[in-house]
């Protein structure tokens, strides 16, 4: 059986990737990023055991192509969640490091 701290780790975890592969490739520009990293916190808030999530995304990344826009891509992303399981908490991340977006436990 896993216990509380476990089931914690990895509601963070499934939820980071979850978050990761579900908006990677959503048309992004600078003027609607603020609406893009709301939205995703708002979606990821919905799920259970989430008590925080806060999501930046890279605007200097953001390279508008010929149509006046971008796509979003995992070098954007920094993001912190923290959930709750029992009388457990986890807060992690999302941030691209190394070439590579890594997820680890902050806590």
């Amino acid at each position: 059986m896993a216990t509380d701290r476990e089931n914690a780790v990895f509601e963070a975890a499934i939820k980071l990737g979850a978050l990761y592969h579900q908006f990677v490739g959503t048309p992004i520009s600078r003027s609607t990023a603020d609406i893009v990293e709301a939205a995703i916190e708002s979606a990821v808030s919905l799920q259970p055991y989430v008590t925080y999530i806060e999501v930046h995304l890279d605007r200097s990344l953001m390279n508008e192509n010929p149509f006046g826009y971008s796509e979003l891509t995992g070098a954007m992303y920094h993001a912190v969640i923290e959930t709750k399981f029992g009388d457990a908490t986890c807060r992690a991340q999302l941030k691209f490091e190394n070439g590579y977006p890594m997820m680890k436990i902050l806590e």
